[in-house]
């Protein structure tokens, strides 16, 4: 175990490189030129020159490769050029209110959907699993708004059990009170997909030859899909949760825009709009960071789960 997790961090190595100069390269050559951003339209040659000197922009780009990797080892990223406020600082600050909402989130809908999931594979090819099928295909095909525009009239208009909007500096009122209605309709809304992925992976191993070795010996349906199918399936399970967490870092941005959540999201998207590149940076280069470890976690969790996989 200990030779596969050094060698899974050394090869992450060259993976971070790429990264980091395929961020850096994107920004340099394609991004547009930051100064004449920032000057904006009435800016004259004199100030947009001033502007890129401040930037650093006049310097050789092998000596701006260099401050980049600086500014990636030491977590300084400097300043937004549109908020003038620490890189580090506005991270440090956004992420809280991004997790207090997303984990809550990324937490029920697998804790709802593995059991909701198990139980229609139970009844497989009832009527019941033919109704839960058809419900989830609706659910899917309508968009996240409508559940937003529809979950914030009937229980905040309507009803009045939640507040549409608001956030404080209390974790406890913010997760008691102003995040229950965004993590209500961001569940309900992956719970039909995530019912039918979970579905899929619940009938593979219905099918498998030690689920008929397992009736064979007089074991009920109830016992093997607890027991074993559950079991089994975990690993692709583990691997669709992996790839969601990512995304608790960053937020759903139409949940944290509609519901006025000062998360991560809705900075990155206010960054992109306002092609704050230093925010946006540190952004893809901390996700690209995030997504390795994440992937080489769930891997030690395989080991976990399954004591036949072998770590190689």
């Amino acid at each position: 175990m200990a030779a596969y997790l050094i060698r899974r961090l050394w090869q992450m190595i060259p993976t971070l490189l790429g990264v980091v100069l395929l961020v850096f390269f994107l920004f340099k050559y394609f991004g547009g030129d930051p100064a004449e951003i920032l000057g904006g339209l009435n800016a004259s040659p004199e100030q947009i020159q001033s502007i890129r000197e401040q930037l650093g922009l006049n310097k050789p780009v092998w000596e701006q490769l260099w401050i980049f990797i600086q500014q990636i080892v030491t977590f300084d990223w400097g300043k937004s050029w549109a908020t003038n406020e620490s890189v580090a600082s506005l991270f440090s600050s956004r992420l809280p209110a991004t997790l207090t909402v997303m984990m809550p989130i990324l937490i029920l809908e697998v804790l709802v959907a593995i059991p909701l999931a198990l139980g229609v594979a139970y009844v497989r090819g009832s009527l019941s699993d033919r109704v839960v099928m058809i419900l989830t295909t609706v659910a899917v095909s309508i968009s996240l708004l409508v559940y937003v525009i529809v979950g914030q009239y009937v229980f905040a208009f309507r009803l009045g059990w939640f507040p549409v909007q608001g956030w404080t500096d209390s974790f406890w009122t913010n997760l008691t009170t102003y995040a229950p209605l965004p993590v209500l309709v961001a569940v309900f809304v992956a719970l039909s997909p995530y019912t039918r992925l979970y579905r899929t992976f619940f009938l593979d191993e219905i099918g498998q030859d030690y689920v008929r070795t397992a009736r064979a010996k007089g074991l009920t349906e109830k016992t093997i899909l607890l027991r074993h199918v559950l079991r089994n399936a975990m690993i692709p399970i583990l691997t669709n949760v992996a790839v969601a967490l990512p995304g608790v870092f960053v937020g759903s941005f139409l949940l944290e825009v509609f519901f006025s959540i000062p998360g991560l999201g809705r900075e990155i998207l206010l960054a992109v709009n306002r092609s704050d590149y230093p925010v946006i940076q540190a952004f893809a280069i901390y996700i690209a960071v995030i997504t390795m470890v994440i992937n080489l976690l769930t891997d030690v969790m395989y080991k976990l789960v399954d004591p036949r996989v072998v770590l190689k």
